[in-house]
């Protein structure tokens, strides 16, 4: 419980004293006009209350990865308290405070455009294919995931209690999201959604402290205490809780949001804020879900009940291992066993919200990302269906294949975004100390994370099973050289661009 509430604390921490160097070292300026009223459309660019923005922000990223990443993520032990907080705040929310306020410079553009503004013309085009299959991946993962609850939730073989009916219903709802103003229904149905995930986390945080269970210290965080898993902690851990700690869709989201802010002094509670926001999400629902777990019987799966909390935490998601390992099922036992049927039903309206709100953004952000490298104009409702239309069709064909697939697939995927997005941020920060002369180190807030984060992305692909499958030690030493290679590659840039200024 110790490490449980010191995370808590240094999570508001890092915002209060990391969150105002790094808004130091970007200089935001309160004089300058944003996007949404030099380039106001009535649809995407628009002047939206700072509260909404935020709501809007914080709902656009915590989808399913903060409470299903987070639960999956304990399994490897209280490492999951250590990665979210520090990954939370030197990571992650560096990283989308940093794309949106570059965005906002940038008169909003969308992440490709940001980073091929500063990798080059290949990066840009990379990033456009790897941006849109992030999306559209995004998008079927947060229709299945939504779907399946509600259909639990409901249950029976009544016609709401159909998986079927539930994906219909949200596509239906991510069209509309996708075509319409951004302020006629995002704008209007997200305070809801945010009063559901407040209820969610309230209750849940009230629940760890009132109930009975034992919780990890931090003197177990070093080590795997998965129960299956052959993936070492590192990286492991890193690529399973990505939403909560580091996730390259955020930058995705940020500059929608760049495009309706109405003042840079807002960036840092906007981008930086909802990003430490979703890091307290991700850490209540680790500490329940291990907490839960541990004070849960499990005898009727023939265990003995003195297991470790990692061994019947599988148990409960796994129905006593016969069943493939699935959180949703931990969420509906636990919000109804703490919570009661009121608070249940709140919570997992919580839970449904969190992957409906990032998915209806990540396919309208589809919609904008295709407009900005086509300069296709979005201000009529035809030209923002032409562009619609394919993106829902791929992403509804994707909902056919294997779902722990494609989250892994889609786990990587984000991940790597989040590599090259540190390392664009890194050198757009080079570049304006070189010109300017101002925090002539400030590149460091985003160098450290890309260097990590290079790491993590280089080492699970050669070790992982949908990757290389090789050899811990060996994958270990080819993402150091991998990592080493990308630092090298930085110094000469620097000093090669130093040379030319000079």
């Amino acid at each position: 419980m110790i490490t449980f509430i010191v995370s808590l604390l240094l999570l508001v921490l890092g915002y209060v004293l990391y969150g105002a160097f790094v808004n130091k070292v970007f200089e935001a300026d309160p004089q300058r006009k944003t996007p949404c009223y030099t380039s106001q459309d009535g649809v995407d660019y628009m002047p939206i209350p700072t509260w909404k923005v935020f709501l809007i922000q914080f709902l656009n990223i915590a989808g399913t990865g903060p409470i299903f990443g987070a639960i999956q993520g304990i399994l490897f032990g209280p490492g999951a308290y250590l990665w979210i907080v520090l990954g939370c705040i030197f990571g992650g929310a560096v990283h989308d405070y940093m794309s949106g306020m570059i965005s906002i410079r940038k008169n909003g553009a969308s992440l490709p455009e940001l980073v091929g503004d500063e990798l080059g013309q290949g990066a840009r085009m990379a990033m456009r294919v790897l941006s849109l299959v992030l999306m559209i991946l995004v998008g079927a993962v947060f229709v299945t995931t939504p779907a399946g609850l509600l259909a639990n939730m409901i249950g029976g073989d009544s016609f709401w209690g159909q998986n079927l009916f539930w994906v219909i219903l949200i596509f239906i709802y991510y069209l509309l999201a996708t075509l319409l103003p951004i302020d006629k229904l995002i704008g209007r149905v997200y305070p809801v959604f945010g009063v559901a995930l407040l209820v969610m986390a309230v209750g849940l945080v009230y629940g760890i402290f009132a109930n009975e269970g034992g919780m990890p210290e931090i003197t177990e965080a070093f080590s795997n205490h998965h129960p299956t898993s052959t993936m070492p902690i590192f990286p492991g851990l890193c690529i399973t809780i990505a939403c909560g700690a580091v996730s390259g869709f955020h930058a995705t989201q940020s500059p929608m949001m760049a495009r309706c802010i109405t003042n840079e002094k807002y960036g840092r509670p906007i981008f930086y804020g909802a990003m430490i926001t979703e890091g307290l999400v991700a850490l209540i629902w680790a500490a329940a879900a291990i907490k839960f777990a541990d004070s849960f019987d499990v005898t009727k799966y023939g265990m003995t009940g003195d297991e470790a909390p990692y061994e019947k935490l599988w148990a409960l998601m796994t129905n006593g291992g016969t069943t493939g390992a699935n959180p949703a099922v931990l969420v509906n036992v636990l919000c109804s066993t703490w919570l009661g049927k009121v608070g249940s039903v709140l919570a997992i309206l919580g839970v449904v919200a969190a992957p409906i709100t990032s998915g209806d953004t990540a396919l309208r952000s589809a919609r904008l990302i295709a407009a900005d490298f086509m300069h296709y104009k979005q201000n009529r409702i035809y030209k923002r269906l032409l562009l619609s239309v394919p993106i829902f069709v791929i992403s509804g064909a994707l909902m056919f294949v294997d779902f722990s697939i494609l989250w892994r697939y889609f786990a990587w995927f984000n991940q790597t975004l989040a590599v090259i997005t540190l390392w664009a941020i890194t050198v757009w920060l080079t570049r304006r100390s070189a010109s300017e002369g101002k925090m002539k180190y400030g590149f460091l807030i985003s160098l450290v994370p890309a260097l990590w984060m290079t790491i993590v992305c280089s080492t699970y692909i050669f070790i992982a099973p949908e990757g290389f499958q090789l050899h811990h030690f060996v994958a270990y030493l080819l993402g150091g050289l991998l990592t080493l290679g990308a630092l090298v590659w930085y110094i000469v840039w620097a000093r090669k661009s130093e040379k030319l200024k000079g």
